[in-house]
Formats: structure tokens, C-alpha cells, sequence
């Protein structure tokens, strides 16, 4: 269970602050159950509610900072994704958003980089739904490395980027 005040990565919102616990009953369920109330950290004005029994949503601690540190050293190591079909593309980038792993996330930010360079390379424009989860991918790991370093989201993200050998927009 987390606490108040505790950081979280929670699915697609990405690092939450919990702001409260609190028992609520929701329509159509038979008693109160304890939710946490989260605040998306680049959403201020952003709230969600999350039964805190909830063996569906996928909820973590952000990554320490040590862990961050490691990870940043760890980037150059970590392979690209392999994807066996082209035709299952989306459903290996939405298992991995899935998976909330910072290590997962640089693999598919790594991926996505080399296959915008090829196809630029080739003549040919980057795909939208690549674009998509780049930008996506980039978020949610820029976020929690921020948080965990206690840095500004533009210096993990300058960082980062420079090591992948993504060129500034």
C-alpha cells in the first residue's frame, strides 16, 4: 500500500503524486472500498481516483534515485525492441507502454529513433503511429527520471536524448 505524499507511476497517467486515501462507494458496488486520489504531476489540475485493492491497474513506486542513475548509465547497453511482424508493431508498443519498465521504455524510445532514421534515411516521412509512441514513450520516461533526479524535465530530457542520439527538434 502507498502512502500520502508517495510518488507512483500509474499506467497511462504516468507519475502521480497520492494526495489521499480515502473510502469510497462507487454506483453499482455493495460497500465503501479505499481509493487513492492521485495528482498527475504535469496535470495539476488533474485527479483520479484508484481502488487501492485493484489487481488490474498496473501502479509502482517511481524509480529511486540510484535506480534513475543506473538506468541513465545503462542506455547505451539496452538493445532495441525486436519486432518479428510488422503487423503486430502496435500491439509490441502497447505491451510495452503496458509493462510500465523504465528499461522497456528506453528500449522502444531506442527502436523508434532507428526506425525514424532509416526511414528518413530512405526518403520516406516517419509514421504517425511511431510518432505517437514516441512521443508518448519519451513522457512517461522523461517524467519519472525527472522526479527521481530530482531534475528538470528538459535536462533528462536533453540528456537522454543526447546519449540515444536523438537530435534536438
Amino acid at each position: 500500500m502507498f502512502e500520502i505524499g508517495d510518488h507512483v507511476v500509474y499506467g497511462s497517467k504516468g507519475v502521480c503524486a497520492v494526495a489521499d486515501i480515502t473510502q469510497m462507494k462507487m454506483p453499482g458496488a455493495e460497500m465503501e472500498r479505499p481509493y487513492y486520489v492521485l495528482h498527475p504531476v504535469w496535470d495539476a489540475g488533474a485527479r483520479v481516483y484508484l481502488p487501492a485493492d485493484s489487481e488490474k491497474a498496473v501502479i509502482r513506486k517511481v524509480i529511486t534515485e540510484e535506480e534513475g542513475k543506473q538506468l541513465i548509465e545503462e542506455i547505451p547497453d539496452i538493445a532495441c525492441l525486436t519486432v518479428a511482424e510488422d503487423k503486430k508493431r502496435e500491439q509490441d508498443y502497447k505491451d510495452v507502454m503496458r509493462a510500465c519498465d523504465c528499461r522497456l521504455l528506453v528500449s522502444l524510445i531506442k527502436t523508434l529513433a532507428a526506425r525514424k532514421e532509416e526511414r528518413i534515411a530512405a526518403g520516406k516521412k516517419n509514421t504517425a503511429l511511431d510518432e505517437r509512441y514516441l512521443r508518448v514513450a519519451e513522457h512517461e520516461l522523461y517524467d519519472e527520471l525527472a522526479i527521481a533526479l530530482n531534475q528538470s524535465k528538459e535536462e533528462v530530457t536533453v540528456r537522454v536524448r543526447s546519449i540515444i542520439g536523438i537530435p534536438e527538434n
